[in-house]
């Protein structure tokens, strides 16, 4: 039999960490003693557990150990984190270690250090000049990088339950559209105002269904009053809000009255048509040719915009990020200091900037298809809470807690 001794702490036994970590153990065949345990007594106080985890093998001890690493249990004996050079541009050493989007630690040259922008499904570049760590997608290392392989040396962070009662622990991980969504979007709209006081910003996900169901004006309204900094969408979202500023209609629908318009089913051609012999949204803004609507809101206040493609798109409009991975790196690149993301009518978009947020950041998903919301959260997006609404009910709602 191979064992180790590993340790936990923080509120393990509320949080459900150390029933997780047993499980974890048990799953996998392994077999555990609890060598002594501290409870705490209050709601402040921590709890701390020392466990011996055996299994049948070497390599299958390695195999628990790493899966409960992933829940914070790391081996009271601390060893130095391993490093293996990339052989090849795009391609990780073997046994590369898989990160998760919580916040993570490796211990390095004698030390603890943590793993600088934290996201899902990255390997751990460390720089033997800096000794620093950070994520790195796959696509993005080159022959030579050090990479941290194995579980030695990783501790994680779980995320645990909030001492207090806050609005990501009154709906928990159910996804039903019988909740009471009133009081759940004041509690998101203080939340807002919290992460704007503490200079964080917030991160709006929208697909083009918030144009067809003419909610644009409530985010072109949270965008004016300093609520949204930074915008993610597609080809689709950004043609028809033009369209709706151009012509009033959102694929050929007149938004007004509801009904379509002659001739209409062209307009976004015609508007994309028009932005591209521009040359791009702000040179339409500052023509004066785009006097409404999100992306000129986007414009005229300051609100950063990542416009990725795909591969349906019409067009598309010169905005938009056409190169898979360039659209990812821009997306990266405005994900420091997101303290809210909220995702509003997008499955791709939503699933694709849930991959790249930490854990940290708390996200919303409101979709009026359920299996949106959880197919989010079978992603890896455990964070965020799902509200199963049409945007335009939920973004006018917002609008009303917020006092716009």
């Amino acid at each position: 039999m191979a064992s180790e001794i590993v340790q936990l702490s923080g509120h393990i036994i509320d949080s459900l960490i150390l029933p997780k970590v047993l499980d974890e153990i048990m799953d996998l065949a392994g077999t555990f003693e609890i060598l002594d345990i501290t409870i705490g007594k209050r709601k402040t106080d921590p709890s701390r557990v020392r466990l011996c985890v055996e299994a049948s093998s070497p390599g299958k001890l390695q195999i628990i150990l790493k899966r409960i690493a992933r829940l914070g249990a790391t081996p009271v004996r601390v060893q130095e984190v391993v490093l293996r050079r990339a052989v090849k541009d795009g391609v990780f050493p073997s046994g590369f270690y898989s990160t998760t989007n919580i916040p993570t630690d490796i211990y390095f040259r004698g030390r603890w250090r943590a793993v600088g922008r934290i996201e899902m499904d990255c390997g751990i570049l460390v720089s033997a000049h800096t000794a620093q760590a950070q994520c790195i997608p796959l696509a993005r290392v080159r022959k030579g990088n050090g990479i941290v392989c194995g579980s030695s040396g990783l501790r994680v962070h779980p995320l645990e339950r909030s001492r207090q009662a806050q609005v990501f622990q009154f709906m928990g991980s159910a996804v039903s559209p019988e909740k009471p969504k009133a009081y759940l979007i004041q509690r998101i709209a203080h939340q807002m105002r919290v992460v704007q006081a503490a200079n964080q910003k917030i991160l709006v996900v929208a697909g083009p269904a918030v144009i067809h169901t003419g909610a644009g004006a409530y985010l072109e309204r949270l965008i004016k009053a300093g609520f949204v900094n930074v915008l993610f969408a597609g080809n689709g979202f950004a043609t028809h809000d033009i369209e709706s500023a151009l012509y009033g209609t959102s694929l050929g629908v007149h938004l007004a009255r509801g009904i379509p318009q002659k001739d209409g089913h062209d307009h976004h051609m015609r508007a994309i048509n028009t932005i591209r012999s521009l040359g791009g949204i702000r040179q339409a803004v500052r023509r004066g040719l785009l006097t409404r609507g999100v992306m000129h809101a986007c414009v005229t206040h300051r609100a950063s915009f990542v416009l990725a493609g795909s591969i349906r798109d019409d067009g598309p409009l010169p905005d938009v990020i056409t190169d898979m991975l360039e659209a990812q790196d821009a997306m990266r690149r405005h994900i420091p200091h997101v303290g809210m993301a909220l995702m509003v009518a997008s499955t791709l978009h939503a699933i694709a900037t849930g991959n790249l947020l930490p854990a940290t950041v708390k996200t919303i998903c409101v979709d009026i298809n359920p299996a949106v919301v959880t197919k989010l959260a079978d992603r890896g997006t455990f964070q965020g809470i799902g509200i199963v609404c049409d945007s335009a009910s939920f973004l006018r709602e917002l609008i009303l807690a917020l006092h716009l």
